[in-house]
């Protein structure tokens, strides 16, 4: 089966239409009206961005969704879920202090912002489905309640995923703690003790405190360790990773199946917008915002997460790699430019898993609106 994505540049060329208009051209044509009953409660599933960080999507943007959603009838509200690690949108408070300091108000964005999975992570419900590692998942209450839902994602690089997109919004960003935990479970970190600076910087952001110093080494207790990945972002020399011949494609399938339990019960009902603006080399969950490695190309839009994450994987391989970016090699088009700046991971497991579990297809036809 081939899934339909529509695609609107970022250039202007010579209609000179600006990027509002076309995010509401790619509303219309993607047939997100549809999906919208009238009263309806609809979750815009965004992410709010760490503190430091400012490459996600912008409000602006978002606006436009809101708009469209209240002109069918519909009542949006601005979502995610909170953290497994430390930082700034680790519990409600802290999160939506996070969203409106990076411009998610109400006089901005038309709505309210809601977390999903409560005060301290725990609203949430358990979803069956059948996986290959689950049989049931997590999925944050305020979620799974609605009928429909709209999902915004920033397409960049990761450096556990390879790539984040529309499946990974779904599968960890629709997840309380405790369902990340899961996704999590089985990875653990391994210190290369020469290659460690023994800077401290991976004690200090572990939500566990599983880290800690011995002799200036950063050494790891596998017993506490919940596996999510943080000591590896800070650290300055790449000294900490993971077994990637063992546990990465475990890791990635998990995400994978959560992403299925959060769609279930909106057969037909979601609408997916991927933004290929400003792709850097890490997740919006780092409290930074590195160069890009590829430049802008546009916004997806489908309502299919599998077929617009590989569309998007697709128009970043066909880019000309930035120089002087985080990216290491693959700088030619047709290039695997999340590859060149992560070599280990191995992002297309989440679409050819996805579409092996039902998720999606990565069969696509993609339709350019000017």
């Amino acid at each position: 089966m081939t899934s339909m994505v529509y695609f609107a540049r970022l250039k202007t060329g010579k209609t000179r239409v600006n990027t509002i208009t076309k995010i509401q051209k790619l509303f219309d044509a993607a047939g997100f009206g549809n999906i919208i009953a009238e009263g309806e409660l609809v979750p815009v599933k965004v992410h709010f961005g760490e503190r430091g960080n400012d490459t996600y999507v912008r409000p602006v943007y978002v606006r436009q969704v809101v708009d469209k959603i209240k002109a069918r009838g519909g009542k949006p509200f601005l979502t995610d879920t909170n953290t497994l690690y430390s930082g700034s949108r680790h519990d409600s408070v802290e999160h939506l202090i996070t969203a409106v300091e990076h411009g998610f108000s109400y006089s901005v964005v038309n709505a309210p912002c809601i977390i999903a999975d409560g005060l301290i992570s725990d609203n949430y419900r358990e979803v069956p489905i059948k996986g290959k590692h689950f049989q049931s998942v997590k999925i944050a209450s305020d979620i799974l309640s609605p009928g429909s839902m709209l999902v915004l994602s920033h397409v960049k690089g990761h450096g556990m995923a390879g790539f984040g997109g529309a499946i990974k919004n779904l599968g960890m960003g629709c997840a309380p703690a405790a369902g990340k935990m899961d996704q999590h479970r089985g990875l653990r970190p391994l210190v290369d003790e020469k290659g460690c600076a023994g800077c401290g910087r991976c004690a200090a952001v572990c939500p566990r405190i599983a880290v800690h110093m011995e002799q200036d080494i950063a050494v790891v207790d596998d017993e506490i360790c919940i596996g999510c990945g943080e000591c590896m972002t800070v650290c300055p020399v790449g000294s900490i990773s993971f077994d990637w011949d063992k546990d990465i494609v475990p890791f990635m399938e998990m995400m994978t199946e959560y992403a299925l339990g959060a769609v279930q019960g909106k057969d037909g009902r979601i609408g997916y917008m991927n933004f290929l603006i400003h792709i850097t080399p890490e997740c919006d969950c780092v409290p930074w915002s590195d160069a890009p490695i590829v430049p802008d190309i546009g916004i997806l839009a489908s309502t299919d997460p599998v077929a617009i994450d590989m569309a998007s994987f697709d128009l970043v391989k066909q880019q000309i790699g930035l120089r002087g970016s985080r990216l290491k090699d693959h700088f030619e088009p047709g290039d695997d430019k999340f590859e060149g700046t992560w070599e280990k991971t191995k992002g297309l497991v989440q679409i050819q898993y996805g579409e092996s579990i039902g998720l999606g297809s990565s069969k696509y036809t993609l339709k350019e609106i000017r």
